[in-house]
């Protein structure tokens, strides 16, 4: 049998619109190149997601040379600069987090304001503002920009087959938003590893993904259903919240690409701590 290998690597630049899935890409110290560098805040300086605003999943993304560029039905392209000039900074908070970073340009906020209905600001993080993980998990040189809480994100194909099998659905991957996906691994076996290596580059896994209703939102609709939670309830209940994926924290830079073969270099007890299949 084929050993476990990557088989998708996507980045979100822009924290909950959709992602850009890519064969190969550049792990920079705080995670993949470009992975939520920019984030929608509200008039107050506070992050907005899917949580509040489902709509954002339908806002397209795409990266070249130098620009990102975003669509949406009905309206023209907007296109920004991937090194945006710094003109005002702006205090902004993310969970417990306060950080400060740029203001893109009134254009950025008046179309996605438009597109979103919802009067919204978009900021970018440069590289020499710093933003620490949580230091329960991680070390002082661990470092992110607008990720929940860590740099990357990693599920098995396999554990999106044994719940959808469990639904009795078929929930695309998008829906969970992984950095990482492997597969010809069996279903949940990520619950076990601790620390592995991609290619050139080696990940420590310090704790379970906590999952909230954004998996719930079809991504090809912005509507909002019951499941996947209602069967994460059931299944991967643990202190009152779900879990499905893994957080991940790499320990060096290099590029990852799809078909990087995965070993596992250390393993530890399930998390979260339950049965999968029962």
């Amino acid at each position: 049998m084929q050993a476990p290998y990557l088989d998708q690597i996507t980045l979100y630049p822009i924290k909950s619109l959709a992602g850009i899935s890519v064969n190969q890409w550049p792990v920079t110290p705080r995670g993949l190149q470009y992975d939520r560098q920019w984030m929608l805040v509200d008039q107050q300086g506070r992050f907005l997601s899917q949580r509040q605003l489902p709509q954002m999943s339908l806002i397209e993304t795409a990266i070249t040379e130098h620009q990102l560029i975003l669509s949406a039905n009905g309206v023209e392209n907007l296109t920004l600069a991937l090194a945006p000039k710094k003109e005002e900074e702006r205090s902004v908070s993310i969970w417990n987090d306060q950080c400060m970073s740029w203001r893109v340009s009134k254009t950025a906020d008046e179309w996605l304001s438009d597109v979103l209905n919802c009067s919204c600001q978009l900021v970018y993080q440069p590289q020499h503002h710093t933003r620490l993980i949580d230091q329960n998990f991680g070390t002082p040189s661990d470092q992110i920009y607008f990720s929940d809480g860590f740099p990357f994100l990693l599920i098995s194909d396999s554990s999106l087959n044994s719940l959808n099998s469990a639904m009795n659905l078929s929930l695309p991957m998008s829906r969970f938003r992984p950095n990482l996906v492997i597969t010809n691994c069996p279903g949940y076996a990520e619950d076990f590893w601790r620390e592995i290596q991609l290619g050139e580059v080696s990940f420590r896994l310090p704790k379970p993904c906590s999952r909230c209703a954004i998996t719930t939102i079809d991504t090809t609709t912005g509507l909002m259903g019951k499941e996947p939670l209602s069967t994460l309830n059931r299944l991967r209940k643990w202190h009152n919240q779900v879990f499905f994926g893994q957080n991940a924290i790499h320990d060096n830079t290099g590029v990852l690409r799809i078909g990087d073969p995965l070993r596992v270099n250390r393993e530890g007890p399930q998390q979260p701590p339950i049965n999968a299949d029962s």
